[in-house]
């Protein structure tokens, strides 16, 4: 766990030990913090004008096992605290435009593979468990997580008859929709940095209300966490103004995943019913029924 703050206060509580090199770091760190998050140790010493080997002993110092710790508590700091603007600047020094599809592409691929590394699986478990138990399963999520909640909602939709996706816009109108739960449901929120208020305010609600709470979330810090039974935690960092959201989506792909095959001979009962409903009233593009059906029959053929 990398707690910003905390990083703060090491830095405060060294200072009068640290050497020369390694207080031009610390000022540029309480400074500029919301630049240094995105840099690596050597680019790091070269914007202060110290070495990198300067710069790894400075997080030794300060008591992280290495740059790439003191570089997560960075993160922790400042991921909740920058503005759409801000994102954009630090942006701006970060990516080389001849160079952002891959390496947009290749930060995704390292936020599932740490996602992976970091997860809980006692927690995914018990999530499941939670869930398939549940009397009603909730699910939350505004502005960006907003599609995430979507996603999970419509595959539920298919997997239960007890699942109600949260539309709001104002919180008023999330209490009115939430305000029957009780001891006997599951609460799903979904936010990442910038956390969402009305989610927070959700969570808390249905702790206060005995529900069984599921936190889908970036980190042991976010607020969601505090009202958690469950936590399911995936790597959100930024790239930009713009949230990554593709290491939560596998952890929900995952999720639906799981849920299925502990309801497979229920949910293949009604995917053959909405099979049929969708041929009925021609849901698909006909081409894709033609493919279909020549599909068939060449399997059947032998083809």
């Amino acid at each position: 766990m990398y707690n910003g703050n905390d990083l703060i206060q090491r830095i405060h509580k060294n200072l009068p030990k640290l050497s020369k090199g390694q207080k031009l770091i610390a000022n540029y760190i309480l400074n500029h913090y919301e630049k240094a998050v995105f840099l690596t140790a050597a680019k790091l010493g070269a914007v202060v004008g110290v070495s990198e080997s300067t710069v790894v002993r400075f997080a030794n110092v300060l008591g992280y096992d290495g740059y790439p710790k003191l570089q997560r508590a960075l993160e922790e700091l400042v991921k909740n605290k920058l503005t759409s603007v801000q994102r954009m600047e630090v942006a701006y020094d970060r990516l080389d435009q001849k160079s952002v599809l891959k390496y947009v592409l290749q930060s995704d691929a390292d936020k599932i593979k740490h996602t992976l590394e970091e997860i809980d699986e006692t927690s995914f478990d018990n999530t499941v468990n939670a869930i398939l138990n549940a009397r009603k399963i909730y699910i939350l999520g505004v502005r960006s997580s907003a599609a995430l909640a979507s996603f999970l909602g419509f595959y539920f939709n298919l997997l239960f008859d007890n699942v109600k996706l949260i539309h709001t816009n104002s919180v008023s109108e999330m209490f009115e929709q939430i305000h029957k739960m009780n001891s006997d449901d599951v609460v799903i929120g979904i936010s990442f940095p910038r956390y969402s208020k009305r989610t927070i305010k959700a969570m808390e609600f249905a702790k206060s209300q005995k529900a069984t709470v599921i936190a889908i979330t970036d980190s042991p810090l976010s607020p969601l966490v505090r009202y958690a039974d469950y936590s399911l935690l995936a790597r959100s960092d930024m790239a930009s103004f713009v949230d990554s959201l593709v290491a939560p989506m596998s952890v929900l792909n995952a999720l639906i995943v799981a849920i299925s095959l502990k309801k497979k001979d229920e949910i293949s009962e009604t995917l053959s019913t909405l099979e049929k409903i969708w041929t009925e009233y021609q849901v698909y593009d006909n081409e894709d029924e033609d493919l279909n059906l020549t599909y068939s029959l060449n399997r059947r053929q032998g083809g």
